[in-house]
């Protein structure tokens, strides 16, 4: 090597996308221009003047979320949008804004109000467990928004970064991936995260090469320099070499197939995406799904005063059917609650909102006359259309609420047939994202056509580990062996019941993972549109008998870790005894 030539440093982390790009480290930091300075003297502060700037501080960063949602749900869907909704409320909720104005009484400018307001707060959800620790995040993000409008901070627009731009976070939060433009960004890293982070998720929706949980070593790499990111390896190369520059910029080697796919010996296994909102379909159509197999219909009812009536619901229904006429679109029922509010809905806000009363528990109960309504959209549309309409019900966990929706159902057909509209009954299913559903999935497969399992929420339910916490994000891996032996008892149950199963959650999307998937014995796997070439040519690579080696291994592991290795040296793993292996 020359004497002036740079050695690359490599830094790893977790990819979260197959991709690569090469570009200019840019470093951000969205608190560099809120230093407040000590206040002014109390008696030169004129409070009805500050409580005016703190007003219209709150109106305009009102009309800043609701820009950022719409944008977000446009690109991305309405799950990830949704955290929006909850800054909103954040702005307008009375226990900040009467400590604002109890600060300003006291001779506060109304920066500094903001600031001392939201201390508390922030100090009481980082002390909670769970999700609801994360509001602290969610806290910071609204209360520097505050302060940027408050003392006209400049805010760095990312999305007017110069094109080959890699950048570089300590995190990033949903205000921040909501401004990137893939076309713009070669890249980002980030210190903090994990795979099911929503800089993550953001990530592999728009297509964007990403590392993130890289630790303090990324600091290393300065502002300015060349990097390459590695999001299939996981790794952050500064100063990259030149036949490393020409391997990212050669782009992924994988053929898109339009085609369905089939594992060496045979045995097929359907590939489908994960959309949130119509615009994505095209995208799903370009990356070669076989079909839809979450379409969350959440963003129908976000983001408007009103509930959406019949038709509406109807026209986008079949707008997805059309998408696939040879294919499966499995629709989600409306899975409100948790995290994902609705302003005109009467929701109220428990202490621990993923406990409580969300998805069916909601559509069976409060929003009763919403879910039939649906069900009459989705029905109808079954019969307009070719292709196969699968609806699933979201957080089912008794065999009895699965029952009362399959009876309302019946009711909603007869009431169809008894107007003289054209209506079909679609195959119908069930989510397991609970325990209790994994337990009892012979049962409820029994009931119903087919299974589809949500790796995220029932890895934070199994683990008690909520997804976005970064302080137990150890425990939220779908590689723990509790999780595995739960997806492993959920396949054969349904296929004990005659149900096939599928996977919709984001382990479903790791192409490292999919050859274990398919030896768990899984139908059909449904992922972020931008992974399905590689899940497909995994599984066309693969022998059946193979994967089901590698699944015995996983599935006897007493670690994630050990899981986790047994599929990194799958080739060992086929030719040795599992049982001899160390867990």
């Amino acid at each position: 090597m020359a004497a002036n030539e740079t050695a690359p440093r490599s830094h790893e982390g977790t990819g979260v996308t197959p991709l690569s790009g090469v570009g200019s480290a840019v470093w951000y930091d969205p608190n560099a221009d809120l230093e407040l300075g000590e206040p002014p003297a109390a008696e030169t502060v004129d409070p009805d003047a500050e409580r005016a700037r703190f007003e219209d501080a709150r109106n305009r960063a009102r009309a800043e979320l609701e820009r950022e949602r719409e944008r977000t749900a446009e690109r991305v869907g309405e799950d990830e949008a949704a955290v929006f909704d909850a800054h909103k409320q954040f702005v307008d909720d009375p226990q900040i804004i009467d400590g604002v104005e109890a600060a300003v009484d006291d001779g506060l400018p109304a920066e500094h109000a903001v600031d001392a307001a939201f201390e508390d707060p922030i100090a009481q959800f980082e002390g909670m467990d769970g999700r609801m620790a994360e509001r602290a995040d969610d806290l910071r993000d609204v209360r520097d928004r505050l302060l940027r409008l408050l003392t006209d901070a400049d805010r760095v627009d990312l999305a007017s970064l110069s094109t080959g731009s890699i950048l570089l976070a300590e995190r990033l939060t949903p205000s921040d991936t909501a401004q990137l433009d893939s076309d713009r960004v070669a890249g980002f890293a980030t210190i903090e995260g994990g795979r099911t982070s929503h800089a993550a998720i953001f990530a592999r929706s728009l297509g964007i090469p990403a590392v993130v949980g890289v630790g303090d070593d990324l600091e290393s790499i300065d502002d300015g320099a060349d990097v390459l990111v590695d999001g299939e390896d996981g790794a952050v190369i500064a100063d990259p070499t030149p036949d490393q520059r020409e391997r990212a910029a050669a782009g992924r080697d994988v053929e898109v197939r339009s085609e369905p796919v089939a594992t060496a010996d045979g045995r097929s296994v359907e590939v489908a995406a994960n959309v949130g909102t119509p615009a994505e379909l095209e995208g799903a159509v370009a990356q070669g799904a076989d079909g839809i197999g979450l379409f969350r219909t959440e963003f129908l009812f976000l983001d408007r005063e009103a509930p959406p009536d019949e038709d509406e619901q109807f026209e986008v229904y079949r707008e997805a059917l059309a998408a696939f006429p040879e294919g499966r679109v499995v629709v989600r029922t409306l899975d409100v609650g948790g995290d994902k509010p609705i302003p005109y809905l009467d929701m109220p806000d428990p202490e621990n909102p993923f406990l409580g009363e969300r998805g069916i528990r909601r559509s069976l109960g409060p929003d009763a006359d919403l879910f039939e309504t649906q069900l009459r959209a989705l029905l109808r549309a079954n019969a307009a259309e070719p292709g196969t309409l699968s609806v699933m019900f979201p957080m089912v966990a008794t065999v009895s609420e699965l029952e009362a929706a399959l009876e309302t159902v019946a009711s909603v057909a007869d009431d169809l047939a008894s107007e003289g509209l054209d209506h079909e009954v679609p195959e119908l299913g069930v989510m397991i994202e609970t325990p209790s559903a994994a337990l009892t999935a012979e049962a409820l497969a029994q009931r119903v056509d087919f299974l589809s399992i949500g790796t995220n929420d029932l890895t934070q339910y199994v683990m008690a580990a909520a997804r976005e916490n970064d302080r137990v994000a150890g425990l939220h891996d779908p590689c723990e062996p509790a999780v595995l032996r739960a997806i492993e008892r959920t396949v054969a149950a349904g296929h004990a019941g005659d149900a096939w199963v599928g996977m919709c959650g984001e382990m479903a999307g790791d192409p490292d993972l999919t050859e274990l998937l398919v030896g768990l014995g899984l139908d059909e796997l449904s992922m972020s549109a931008v992974t399905i070439p590689d899940v497909k040519a995994n599984i066309a690579a693969v022998d059946t008998a193979d994967t089901e080696t590698l699944a015995d291994s996983a599935t006897d592991a007493a670690a994630s870790a050990a899981v986790r290795e047994r599929v990194a040296n799958r080739d060992h793993n086929r030719d040795s005894d599992p049982d001899s292996e160390t867990p």
